[in-house]
């Protein structure tokens, strides 16, 4: 699956013209996760944010096993 991001995670701001913004490319080629941002500068401050987080410069996503939790999607 692919999946295209195009809400700028550091300023929350749709991208509206993805093609001519940068972006990040995780993946395989076929399956991954494309993300724009609406400019360098706030690329550049998720890929700083983005390594902080873990030994290996991946961000761990983890569900929620509580009982009250539904899953919507």
């Amino acid at each position: 699956m692919h999946i295209r991001v195009t809400t700028d995670p550091v300023s929350l701001n749709e991208v509206h013209d993805p093609e001519n913004h940068p972006c990040i490319y995780q993946g395989d080629g076929n399956d991954g996760l494309e993300i724009y941002f609406e400019n360098e500068t706030n690329r550049s401050e998720f890929l700083a944010w983005e390594h902080e987080q873990d030994d290996d410069g991946m961000i761990a996503l983890t569900g929620d096993d509580s009982d009250n939790y539904v899953a919507e999607g």
